[in-house]
């Protein structure tokens, strides 16, 4: 997954180019990309192939998003905690004030 900057439509392209036998230096001169991303997205693609192990981009994907649930959800304890220790605390009456009963 990473960084979103190149849509999936021209990472194929350079797969493709790669697939057609140019060299990962060739296309990432061409194409003004560093040659670590280019093995990064092949590295991908093969895992998303089923050719190598690893998590593919849709697991990534719902990892992310569970990931990203379970945070909202740990803020959302944090402050029903705090809450519920807030209405714990005894407050004194203020002064000249009578306690109901």
């Amino acid at each position: 997954m990473g960084r979103q900057g190149y849509s999936a439509e021209f990472r194929r392209k350079v797969l493709d180019l790669l697939a057609e036998g140019r060299s990962v230096a060739s296309v990432a001169h061409d194409l003004d990309l560093s040659d670590q991303t280019i093995y990064n997205w092949r590295r991908q693609d093969r895992i998303d192939r089923g050719e190598t192990p690893g998590l593919s981009s849709a697991e990534k994907g719902e990892l992310a998003t569970a990931n990203k649930r379970i945070r909202e959800l740990e803020t959302e304890l944090a402050i029903a905690r705090r809450a519920v220790d807030l209405l714990k605390e005894e407050t004194s009456p203020k002064a000249g004030t009578r306690r109901s009963k």
